[in-house]
């Protein structure tokens, strides 16, 4: 059965994220692999990530979809201190290699989506 290559598939009310608040969490099908993802809102604009450290690849949040550090313009890696720029997922310190892999978010109608790729899919039950 083959999928649409861009999907969009509804993920929480617009009104779930706040600026550098909590993250909104789903599962993806990343390369063939189950992964956590995480929905964020940053300067009014919603942005998705795998939940993966480009320094090693384990879940970022220290508390539950929490990725902001406390001055909530950067996400942390709770585990080894790597920061990354909300807007784009790239490293700014720390040990990571890279930056975080981006999935697209989109918003309209009070509801943010996520959507496919061809090496990401919806998690199937």
């Amino acid at each position: 059965m083959s999928m649409p290559n861009n999907e969009a598939i509804a993920l929480c009310g617009s009104a779930d994220l706040t600026n550098g608040g909590l993250a909104v969490p789903f599962d993806v099908v990343f390369g063939g692999q189950t992964c956590r993802a995480f929905a964020i809102r940053y300067q009014g604009q919603v942005h998705g990530y795998l939940n993966r450290c480009a320094h090693v690849a384990m879940e970022m949040d220290f508390q539950p979809n929490r990725f902001f550090d406390i001055s909530g313009d950067w996400l942390i890696c709770a585990t080894h201190g790597a920061l990354y720029q909300p807007q784009i997922g790239q490293c700014r310190s720390g040990p990571c290699r890279g930056g975080l892999i981006k999935i697209t978010l989109s918003e309209g109608d009070g509801v943010v989506h996520w959507h496919t790729a061809h090496n990401l899919q919806p998690l199937e039950f």
